[in-house]
């Protein structure tokens, strides 16, 4: 294994990570935007809406979803 294919691998990885955590940024600001004020519920944190997003790639795409 040389230098170049480990470093593309470990780039990957930090690629897949900063996706999930702009998606929960994401999906926490659309939230907090809407729902509060369509259904009357609670803004969600940003761990929340990390934990959101988690549960709905497991349940509705597998793991293939969130890796």
């Amino acid at each position: 294994m040389d230098l170049n294919s480990i470093l593309y691998f470990w780039g990957l990885i930090f690629l897949a990570a900063g996706f999930l955590f702009l998606g929960s940024l994401l999906l926490q600001y659309l939230w907090n935007t809407t729902i509060p004020e369509l259904f009357n519920l609670k803004p969600v944190t940003y761990w929340q809406a990390f934990r959101l997003l988690l549960i709905a790639g497991l349940l509705f795409g597998g793991p293939n979803l969130i890796i």
